[in-house]
């Protein structure tokens, strides 16, 4: 396959290189604003590159674009190109506004391509090691999931896109938070009640947010908290998962985020403590290739990818949610049937 690379920052770079170097594709287009950075990638891949999103829309050898923009563009370029027929891995969040993503599942579906939003943290290892710890009833039907997720920022952050209204669409809920979110569908399933609290606690960004706080119910009263920062001084991510005959945590995501592990353990209520087993995974990052060879493998088989559209849409409904929440100061109430919920349609209690 094909590839065009739209955005050529350090994710579109990651994503260049990993699609470079896996044997079902190749990268045939780099396209960045910014002519150095086009020019650049484009040197490094040996392949063409240009200024303008729509040579990688329009061009008639490019089977799949991978978009890596800043917040505001990623809906409008998806588009076209699953417009145009071309599958689609999107970066988080997949859109600024839920009827963006709304229209970018439906558009998906009806071209008969695929859509994938990258949500990495899926695919690290000692995460999915996680998840197939749980579905094996390792620990026991989960009760409850707690997350932190935060860096410290650098001098200058508040001036940077990510602290542009129009352009990011949100603060560190919509930057770090959708990971934490995604995560906790992932282990829990759906939510229908969602509480929130904002804050721009360090940073000059007003009215966005530096730390966000959110509390999840699923229907059958399993709970997710989270709480997101950039005010987090040393980096750092933790997830734990709470299962009534255990627990399992993840801490780390390798490089600055510290060493990559998961804790498994299991609980006898006739001879406390729980007894420990404790997973390492050392060498380098795999999530991203890990993460490409699936959404080849989706193109491949025809199949919905592990993070597809839909989960993107609705981590955004939770986002949605959760800045209502914040704002009115009071729970909000989502309703549906666990597939498909829509918080603008729901009587708050």
């Amino acid at each position: 396959m094909k590839i065009a690379i739209v955005g050529a920052g350090l994710i579109g770079e990651r994503r260049a290189r990993v699609a470079s170097s896996y044997p079902a594709t190749t990268v045939a287009l780099a396209i960045d604003i910014d002519e150095e950075k086009a020019s650049g990638l484009g040197g490094e891949l040996g392949c063409a590159w240009g200024l303008d999103w729509r040579e990688a829309v329009e061009g008639g050898d490019i089977d799949a674009v991978v978009v890596a923009t800043p917040n505001n563009f990623l809906g409008p370029v998806s588009m076209a190109a699953l417009k145009a027929g071309k599958h689609v891995l999107c970066e988080k969040p997949m859109a600024i506004r839920v009827d963006d993503a709304e229209r970018m599942v439906e558009t998906a579906s009806g071209a008969g391509v695929t859509l994938m939003v990258g949500y990495t943290l899926r695919y690290h290892p000692a995460i999915a090691k996680a998840r197939e710890l749980l579905v094996s009833g390792a620990v026991g039907e989960p009760m409850y999931v707690r997350g932190c997720y935060g860096h410290g920022g650098r001098p200058g952050y508040e001036a940077e896109w990510r602290f542009d209204p129009k352009v990011s669409g949100g603060g560190e809920l919509i930057d770090q938070g959708v990971h934490l979110i995604d995560l906790s569908r992932w282990f829990l399933g759906e939510f229908d009640e969602v509480s929130g609290t904002v804050s721009a606690s360090f940073w000059d960004i007003a009215p966005l947010e530096d730390n966000v706080f959110a509390t999840l119910r699923t229907p059958g009263g399993k709970v997710a908290s989270f709480h997101a920062s950039c005010t987090q001084w040393k980096n750092r991510f933790t997830f734990e998962v709470f299962g009534k005959n255990g627990y399992l945590i993840v801490e780390g995501l390798g490089g600055s985020y510290g060493p990559e592990r998961l804790v498994l353990g299991i609980r006898d209520a006739e001879n406390p403590p729980p007894r420990e087993e404790i997973f390492s995974f050392e060498g380098g990052d795999i999530s991203w290739r890990n993460e490409w060879g699936e959404f080849v493998q989706a193109i491949e088989a025809g199949r919905e990818p592990l993070v597809g559209g839909h989960d993107g849409l609705q981590v955004l409904r939770i986002v949605e949610a959760i800045y209502r929440s914040a704002k009115s100061k009071k729970a909000e109430k989502l309703c549906g049937n666990g597939n498909n919920f829509a918080a603008s349609e729901c009587k708050n209690d």
